[in-house]
């Protein structure tokens, strides 16, 4: 195949796995037009606006594609095609999963390469669907161009500005509107400016500083390669004129910076830290800095498979052999001694939702930045925005595709810029702790903020004199199950006996709580959320002061009550799962609840049409159906005994 011409597929399908051929002849050069360098670009936009037509037709036109490449395109277009007997079916091209044939949607990100005389290309078609919003935002975070369509027919609608809100919030810069089928509207100029107006006026809102609007129509091929006689009122270029042409960033610019991808260390006597040139340039002898630790080390020699280099820039992967004997380990960053780079445990950030589910504040994920991974949690939402109108609303939780501001704290400090500064050092993925699925992707705003900029007093009393002047271990027993399994019953009895033996305790009841410290939240799943973080940081004062604390809560999500555990410390947290049947507990509605519920007086009640996620290994298993009162105080005071948490602290 000839330097620069035919597609490198990247999905799965008829067409990927090809026997050789010919391709047809590329276009003539044009006179005194220098080659640029690469330009990476997006299709984006809503739903069968025409994404994948596009780039079909943006391969076909430039002829990038062999003879049998057409052969079996025909073939594909008779079996899957939509566009009518005898008619390439161009979006087949890159539309190669089984699915996205038989349901003639795109699912999955699919990368194309192609060159024509003046620049190469590598094109990522994204899907429209709401669902596979996360595909479109990994696809933008390395794009330098985001061709937005959109349909004459319908114009401007919600995906459209929500794929122009994310692409802006990752950092592409250059978008062009291209307006598709102009051929169903007659090729009408009103209906082609009426929707650049709309469009520009909301890009301006947005921040969009350059948008280019270009109508045509993928299925004819109209001003997609070439301009069109059919639109002689326009006078702009064609898309592929103008991507041949648009500026693009030569690569990060700016200090040096490396993330440590990981030690290389072959034998005993080479030692080298590996990975791949985020900005900037280095040669041996340049002072260096490892963050977040912050030691300075040397350049000794930048290896390669090749040899040695002289120099190595941005975007390549290199082996750095550092001079001084420093620990250096995956996730540290290599930074110019001269331009550190922030280092932080607090964050300011935009967060893209992409869990089916919702992100609430003080949930533990893991959040992977740059090749660092930590813990951290989102210690509250400061707005979120809507796409359609762009107003930034208060919120508690991010739903799926929302976008929204928030504050992040992180288990340990990390090396960072903002997005602006760094694409590389300033976005990141939130993962679930437990499934490992990435549930969020992230933009750092602002590093402001910092842990080492808080310093608590160190009061002389502390929580091991106060624990010792109540001579008692001090923990935190949560009791937790379904409303009117008997929780608060025997989390009173617990602490009258504990008191019968001189033991210092406070009981924080869900009742009690709600009429003061929650009486500001509601019964959504968010303010449930909010509700158990307020309790576990009241209780883990109250350890503080050296007591036992009795919870009597019915925290329904495991997540929740794992937060608290953590909130308040592993060894001084004992989950008590207070177990009966919902029959039971709705035959002893004390208090009616139950009885409003199935009327729906008391919607999102917990076990009738709100879930109780059982603690799947509680640290004490009482059986409220089966066992008498005292048989469970008795059970619940033998554990602590047996914690040691009723002698006297040392």
């Amino acid at each position: 195949m000839p330097d620069g011409h035919g597609i490198n597929p990247a999905n799965d399908g008829p067409l990927d796995d090809l026997p050789g051929g010919q391709p047809r002849s590329p276009p003539d050069e044009m006179p005194g037009s220098p080659r640029r360098g690469l330009l990476r670009f997006i299709t984006c936009g809503s739903v069968d606006d025409g994404k994948s037509t596009l780039i079909g037709r943006l391969l076909y036109d430039s002829r990038q594609l062999f003879d049998d490449q057409i052969v079996q395109l025909d073939g594909a277009s008779r079996r899957f095609g939509t566009t009518g007997s005898g008619q390439l079916d161009l979006a087949l091209l890159v539309d190669g999963l089984a699915a996205e044939r038989e349901q003639g949607i795109t699912i999955d990100v699919a990368y194309r390469f192609f060159s024509t005389s003046r620049r190469a290309f590598i094109a990522a078609d994204t899907p429209g669907h709401v669902q596979y919003t996360r595909n479109m935002a990994t696809a933008a975070s390395t794009a330098d161009v985001a061709v937005l369509l959109t349909d004459a027919r319908k114009g401007v609608l919600p995906q459209t500005r929500r794929h122009s809100l994310i692409a802006h919030l990752l950092g592409v810069r250059q978008v062009v509107l291209a307006v598709n089928k102009m051929d169903a509207v007659d090729w009408d100029p009103a209906v082609f400016e009426a929707i650049a107006a709309e469009y520009t006026d909301f890009a301006g809102r947005l921040g969009i500083g350059a948008v280019t609007c270009i109508p045509l129509s993928a299925l004819t091929g109209d001003n997609v390669c070439s301009p069109s006689p059919a639109i002689g009122w326009y006078r702009g270029p064609s898309l592929l004129g103008f991507l041949e042409t648009v500026e693009s960033a030569d690569g990060p610019a700016g200090p040096f910076r490396m993330p440590a991808q990981w030690v290389n260390r072959p034998h005993a006597d080479f030692r080298g830290v590996a990975g791949t040139v985020a900005a900037g340039r280095v040669r041996p002898g340049d002072p260096l800095v490892v963050l977040p630790a912050g030691r300075a080390a040397t350049v000794a020699r930048i290896v390669t498979m090749d040899g040695d280099l002289d120099e190595a820039v941005a975007e390549q992967a290199v082996t750095l052999v550092l001079a001084e004997d420093v620990d250096v380990a995956r996730g540290d960053l290599l930074a110019a001694a001269g331009a550190p780079v922030p280092v932080t445990d607090l964050l300011e950030a935009r967060i893209l939702c992409l869990d089916d589910g919702a992100l609430l504040p003080d949930r533990s994920y893991l959040l992977q930045i740059g090749t660092a991974i930590v813990g951290a949690r989102i210690a509250a939402f400061v707005h979120a925005i809507d796409v359609d109108t762009l107003e930034q609303r208060p919120t508690g939780q991010l739903a799926a595709n929302q976008i929204g501001l928030c504050r992040l704290v992180l288990d340990r400090p990390v090396a960072c810029e903002t997005y602006l500064e760094s694409r590389d050092l300033g976005g990141f993925i939130l993962i679930d702790r437990v499934s490992n699925a990435t549930v969020g992707c992230g933009m750092v705003t602002a590093t402001r903020w910092a842990a080492s900029d808080l310093h608590p007093h160190p009061m002389a009393v502390d929580r091991k004199a106060r624990a010792a002047a109540n001579r008692q271990h001090p923990c935190v027993l949560w009791f937790t199950g379904l409303s009117g399994a008997g929780k608060s019953s025997v989390a009173d009895r617990v602490e009258q006996e504990l008191h019968r033996r001189g033991h210092r305790t406070m009981s924080l009841d869900g009742d009690t709580l709600r009429r003061g410290l929650g009486r500001d939240l509601g019964f959504t799943d968010a303010d449930r959320h909010e509700n158990v973080r307020r309790v576990a940081e009241v209780s883990r004062l109250m350890v503080e002061a050296g007591l036992i604390v009795l919870v009597s809560l019915i925290a329904p999500f495991r997540r929740d009550r794992e937060a608290a555990r953590l909130c308040i410390g592993g060894d001084d947290f004992v989950e008590i799962f207070v177990d009966a049947p919902l029959d039971i507990c709705e035959g002893r509605d004390s208090k009616g609840l139950y009885r409003k519920a199935r009327a729906g007086a008391l919607p999102g009640f917990t076990g009738i049409d709100s879930p109780y996620e059982a603690p799947v290994d509680p640290d004490l298993h009482l059986h409220a159906d089966s066992e008498t009162p005292e048989q469970l105080v008795r059970r619940v005071v033998a554990h602590l005994e047996r914690r040691g948490a009723l002698t006297p602290f040392p």
